[in-house]
């Protein structure tokens, strides 16, 4: 597989230059990652299309490829990883299925199925053991399941939360759901719709975003949370679209309330994905670039105009990577000069 580097240098202040070096680590696979989890420094799992799931075992110097047997032809949009060998994968449209691995992807094993008409699903969150799955919505109403042990089951939830005509969710990265503790539970969700109407739901409220939105390409995308702040961070765009920068950003603080406001620099086009850093540096990507903000999300850089669908970090280490189209899954390594 062809390794490129590309270096890109910002100047943050008259006193502080920092570079961030993008390193594919692999590409020229006819696959499109929208699946990415990463557990540590070494292990690194993906998923695509054409039923191909990818990882690395050494930190990306050697990457397996792996078709899943018998859904050779499905797209897995999302993923999540536990270590080396387990890792569930999810299947978006009819019937909509997630499958289990504990042998490093030898072998899957059915863990959900669901064959309503007009199902798909769209992203998945994890908080240890609890898990959420979050689908388009069945008869206007949305669709979502959870599991309580690491998704070996899962149960559907009886939802109430009525969507908007031509409202929905888009499986642009598996990342516009977040699962997080609150009020001393592990399985709190807060997530974001998109398309002629994108809102916010969190904890029994829905609030419109201040958001591009009013077609079927446009809307939020995805959602980072730190709740250490208790702020969060939303990208979308209009992927139609895909370097428009028209209200394209909302920053959310939870500290009083909830309170949207929008960037002074935006990120430089459509973004499918978001991700807190720590609680000053976010990265978003998409099809048209990869922005950093080192500022909470008040302005954002351009960094590289690579097209990527997904970004992610383990949990407790500060290493991330990026995937997309071609089979491209990089590396952002972070330098301080």
């Amino acid at each position: 597989m062809k390794k490129i580097v590309f270096s890109i240098y910002l100047s943050l202040s008259a006193i502080l230059v920092t570079a961030q070096q993008i390193k594919i680590l692999t590409e020229g696979t006819k696959v499109s990652i929208r699946g990415l989890s990463v557990v540590n420094n070494n292990i690194i799992w993906a998923s695509g299309s054409n039923g191909l799931v990818i990882k690395t075992t050494d930190g990306g110097n050697h990457f397996t490829y792996l078709k899943v047997k018998g859904y050779e032809q499905r797209d897995f949009r999302d993923i999540k990883a536990f270590d080396s060998n387990t890792a569930i994968i999810m299947a978006v449209a009819e019937p909509a299925i997630i499958l289990k691995t504990k042998d490093g992807g030898n072998k899957w094993y059915k863990v959900f199925e669901d064959t309503t008409k007009g199902m798909f699903l769209d992203a998945m969150d994890f908080n240890e053991k609890n898990g959420i799955v979050i689908g388009d919505p069945i008869n206007n109403y949305v669709f979502k399941a959870i599991t309580y042990d690491n998704g070996e089951s899962w149960k559907t939830i009886k939802n109430t939360t009525l969507l908007h005509q031509g409202e929905a969710f888009f499986a642009a990265s598996g990342s516009n759901i977040c699962l997080f503790n609150l009020h001393h539970k592990k399985y709190y969700p807060i997530y974001v719709s998109g398309g002629k109407k994108s809102r916010l739901f969190f904890d029994e409220i829905i609030d419109s975003l201040p958001i591009i939105q009013g077609t079927e390409t446009t809307g939020a995308n995805s959602i980072s949370v730190n709740m250490a702040i208790k702020k969060a961070v939303v990208v979308g765009g209009d992927f139609a679209n895909d370097r428009d920068t028209t209200n394209n950003c909302v920053l959310i603080d939870f500290n009083n309330g909830i309170t949207f406001s929008k960037p002074k620099i935006s990120p430089h086009g459509y973004r499918s994905c978001v991700l807190y850093i720590n609680q000053k540096t976010i990265i978003a990507c998409g099809t048209s670039g990869v922005d950093i903000s080192y500022d909470g999300g008040i302005i954002w850089q351009l960094i590289s105009s690579a097209s990527f669908h997904v970004v992610q970090k383990s949990a407790k280490i500060n290493s991330v990577y990026l995937a997309g189209n071609n089979g491209r899954i990089a590396k952002i390594i972070f330098e301080k000069n």
